[in-house]
């Protein structure tokens, strides 16, 4: 057989497909029209239903990340306004995201600086350099990492650290400042390569990270460190409060205990075990703050864990792969919804796995689970969804995710260790994480 495309083939498969009038139809329709909309399955758009047995308490209207990759951010950010509203009963609220993200990309500069400290033996094109030089200060991030900032930085309300033009369009921040920081990998290297000590060089990554600040403070504003906050809740009651920290904020009117959270996800690679802990090498950002933790759960024991925490009037943040079979107007993730093996004549078999194994799937995004719909068994039916998309898609800007969908794409849940077996904490609290590469899909940050 050849190892090239013939000519003669072409000419072949142009007659095969020119008399296929299925193919001419598809391709017709698709001149002007998106595949996705061809391809919906109609009895299951027409099913779409936005009713759930089970919602938490202290639901707010959906917020908008814009521009930017902080969904996991926002995510948090959700969750914690679900206890505060709660506290004050408040009919809306957002905590400031810009807040989170300028102590987020000042931390994520000084562990970029550290990794290349610390990989600085290493040639400039291994892989593990090459891959730290890809993305020296994205978006994304993982829960460990949420809980990191809120351990050390606290949250503040929106009204004293309003959005700038580069917290809702950030691509060209990360850029400069990305620029600069592989100008500084650059240097760290070659002060390395010429015996300079790892104080001098430590040194010199500090005066580093004053530049960082200041080009985050020209974009983002400078964090205060000390407020009041005033509000008016759904009683028309006035409320201030005064002489507030961000570290006093969370702990007096939020008040999670976040090291009480665990991280579950559901990886069944080949290379991955069920009841193993996990961690990702040289992913994070506050170098001194707590390494990422995952254990490896089925998806059941995910789901299990779930809905016990919303039962108990507890939103979940979770991570999923958001892009997949998701129609974004009508804010519905259903595997049912699309009917790609009809439209293309093509059966697209890849199990999770699979997907995981061979790059057809990651975690890319992060929302809050803020409901289920559960049968007269107790089993899920489909899962209420905030999303941090704006108020346009779906109910208002939450979104319906079914059962299936959730068994192929979600990859990640958070809940409080209360929600999951004795033996799990076990697990979870006690054995020693195996670390995987930074490039394993598992490393993937929610933007």
């Amino acid at each position: 057989m050849s190892n090239k495309i013939t000519l003669d083939r072409i000419n072949e498969l142009s007659k095969k497909f020119s008399e296929d009038n299925h193919v001419k139809v598809i391709r017709n329709a698709m001149i002007k029209t998106d595949s996705n909309e061809l391809s919906m399955d109609w009895d299951t758009y027409r099913k779409i239903d936005h009713s759930f047995s089970n919602v938490i308490t202290g639901e707010m209207p959906a917020t908008n990340q814009k521009s930017s990759g902080r969904c996991w951010g926002f995510a948090g950010l959700n969750l914690f306004r679900v206890y505060l509203g709660r506290r004050h009963n408040l009919k809306n609220f957002e905590f400031s995201q810009s807040y989170f993200m300028f102590w987020d990309k000042l931390e994520k500069a000084n562990y970029f600086l550290e990794s290349i400290i610390e990989t600085a033996s290493e040639k400039s094109n291994s892989r593990i350099v090459s891959h730290l030089l890809s993305y020296p200060l994205e978006d994304g991030g993982q829960w460990d990492m949420w809980v990191n900032l809120i351990n050390k930085y606290g949250v503040l309300p929106q009204s004293e650290m309003s959005e700038s033009f580069s917290t809702s369009q950030s691509s060209q921040m990360n850029k400069m400042i990305s620029n600069k920081l592989r100008e500084y990998a650059s240097e760290l290297r070659k002060s390395f390569k010429n015996g300079e000590s790892l104080d001098k060089i430590r040194e010199m990554k500090n005066i580093m990270i004053d530049e960082v600040f200041k080009m985050l403070s020209m974009h983002i504003g400078t964090p205060p460190q000390k407020f009041d906050w005033q509000v008016r809740n759904k009683d028309k009651k006035f409320l201030r409060f005064k002489n507030l920290t961000p570290q006093s904020f969370f702990n007096e009117h939020v008040g999670l205990k976040l090291d009480d959270y665990v991280c579950l996800i559901n990886c069944p690679m080949n290379d991955k075990e069920y009841n193993k802990v996990y961690t990702v090498e040289h992913l994070g950002n506050v170098v001194e703050g707590r390494k990422i933790r995952y254990l490896n759960v089925t998806s059941k024991e995910m789901k299990d864990a779930s809905i016990k925490s919303i039962k108990e009037d507890n939103p979940v943040w979770f991570g999923c792969d958001v892009g997949k079979y998701f129609h974004r107007n009508l804010g519905v993730m259903d595997t049912n919804l699309f009917d790609y093996n009809s439209f293309y004549g093509s059966e697209f078999k890849m199990d999770k796995s699979q997907r995981l194994e061979y790059g057809q799937s990651m975690m890319t995004h992060a929302m809050l689970f803020t409901g289920v719909d559960l049968d007269e068994n107790g089993h899920p039916l489909k899962w209420r969804v905030e999303n941090s998309w704006g108020k346009k898609g779906g109910n208002k800007g939450y979104h319906i995710m079914t059962d299936d969908w959730f068994d192929e794409y979600n990859y990640e849940v958070v809940v409080h260790k209360d929600f999951i077996s004795k033996e799990l904490n076990e697990i979870f609290d006690n054995q020693e994480a195996i670390p995987l590469k930074p490039w394993d899909p598992m490393g993937a940050l929610a933007k």
